[in-house]
């Protein structure tokens, strides 16, 4: 395991600071930290530093041509990261967000390639975890949102889970405790005049389709 690999509790309804700010500051000197959304948990890094999200790739042995998504606090963030937001995007957001739907973007061209696994998009999520959200909102920037497993494992609800290969190479462990599992997160395409369902998840396609 890492020298300075760390593992601290955090409270999911009352996140202490200075264990965000703790968070915070690995996110911002480049390095990786685990933590809770709402059913799995999380791997974290600044998604706009390319040697991080470069990082994520090769801890979780992922392919990359494999796109990762990323977590942002709030729609004001989309500017630096989305070229534009179709109208139809933004009626999800208003719906949706913070929830369980990430919406597939274009994607600025200053973003790191391993983000967008050379589709020239980006899928983009407001969490609802109180922990997520507070540390991204914290960080004030997009993190990347992909589960804290090795590519083509199942994700972990619990910190006791994760494979010891991954939590080697970890700056920072966040444990709430024991998550709530279940399915992902929904994700649609919103880069066509007609937004499409990549993957139907805890947002079902009829709940889509009335707000659409």
């Amino acid at each position: 395991m890492k020298q300075n690999s760390i593992f601290e509790k955090v409270s999911a309804r009352d996140p202490d600071p200075r264990v965000i700010n703790t968070a915070v500051g690995v996110l911002k000197s480049g390095g990786l930290v685990a933590f809770p959304t709402t059913g799995l948990y999380g791997l974290g890094a600044d998604a706009l530093n390319p040697r991080a999200v470069e990082r994520v790739f090769r801890i979780k042995r992922r392919d990359p041509d494999k796109p990762i998504l990323v977590l942002i606090k709030d729609a004001s963030v989309l500017k630096r990261i989305a070229m534009h937001v179709p109208a139809s995007a933004s009626r999800l957001m208003a719906a949706f967000w913070p929830g369980s739907l990430t919406i597939i973007l274009e994607a600025r061209s200053m973003l790191p390639d391993g983000l967008t696994g050379g589709t020239g998009k980006i899928g983009i999520r407001v969490p609802k975890h109180p922990v997520a959200r507070v540390l991204v909102s914290a960080f004030n920037g997009p993190v990347t949102g992909t589960s804290a497993n090795l590519s083509g494992r199942e994700g972990c609800s619990s910190v006791a889970d994760l494979a010891p290969d991954l939590v080697q190479h970890l700056d920072l462990v966040l444990d709430a405790g024991q998550l709530k599992g279940g399915v992902g997160s929904t994700v649609v395409d919103a880069t066509t005049d007609t937004p499409v369902v990549v993957r139907e998840g805890a947002i079902s396609k009829e709940r889509l389709f009335a707000v659409l």
